[in-house]
């Protein structure tokens, strides 16, 4: 990710909706809004044109919905981060959200600190969920079948998952853990595998799941 303003791609069929958050988001220097799309097969061109580092992606897109987008870039542009943006709370939507590739997931009527919050945070390479939803996320994965168990995990893959799920990124994982930066990305690359998963939020989920580190307490201070 570049050093200058943060360059996002809005992803809604409103034009009205578009309109109001462009003119939110332009409010602060931090961020760039490089384009906007009305349907999902919009979206997958102008990524490829415009390259931003975060899509806000309407999750109820025409043509392709956004999961379906999700998922095309999640193998076509994987340095470019997504934040599902939508009106409902049901766990199917959320659950395949994350399993396409959203870094998060946020409701429509979030405010807008929350939201500027959010796009903060992934851009530094954290993961975000809407807390009224992330219990249902919890559930959902409880829900799953699975064949096997996860690998063993050493004591030092859970330290960093411990860090990873309160929200730490690599750089400061790797201060607290007394690691390279470069170690923690390797350690990470192996956890995901033994996991089966993709992505931070992914691994962070699984690892509560199982029981393999426990939840993140609300003071955390990361």
């Amino acid at each position: 990710m570049s050093t200058g303003p943060v360059r996002l791609l809005l992803a809604d069929d409103h034009r009205m909706f578009r309109q109001g958050l462009r003119e939110l988001l332009e409010r602060n220097p931090a961020f760039v809004v490089v384009g906007e799309a009305a349907t999902g097969r919009e979206v997958l061109a102008q990524v490829a044109a415009l390259q931003p580092d975060i899509v806000l992606l309407d999750i109820q897109m025409p043509e392709l919905d956004g999961v379906a987008v999700a998922r095309q870039l999640a193998r076509a542009h994987p340095n470019v981060k997504i934040i599902m943006l939508t009106m409902y709370r049901q766990d199917q939507h959320l659950f395949e959200a994350i399993k396409a590739g959203a870094r998060a997931y946020l409701l429509k009527d979030a405010d807008a600190e929350e939201l500027i919050d959010v796009i903060g945070r992934v851009s530094r390479g954290e993961a975000a969920l809407d807390p009224t939803v992330t219990l249902r996320v919890f559930d959902e994965f409880r829900r799953l079948s699975t064949d096997q168990e996860a690998e063993q995990l050493t004591e030092r893959e859970r330290d960093i998952l411990t860090l990873l799920a309160a929200g730490y990124d690599n750089r400061t994982i790797a201060q607290r853990l007394f690691l390279s930066e470069k170690t923690v990305g390797n350690r990470l690359s192996e956890i995901f595998q033994k996991l089966g998963v993709s992505n931070r939020t992914q691994a962070a989920l699984v690892a509560v799941q199982r029981g393999l580190i426990a939840p993140p307490s609300s003071d955390d201070d990361g």
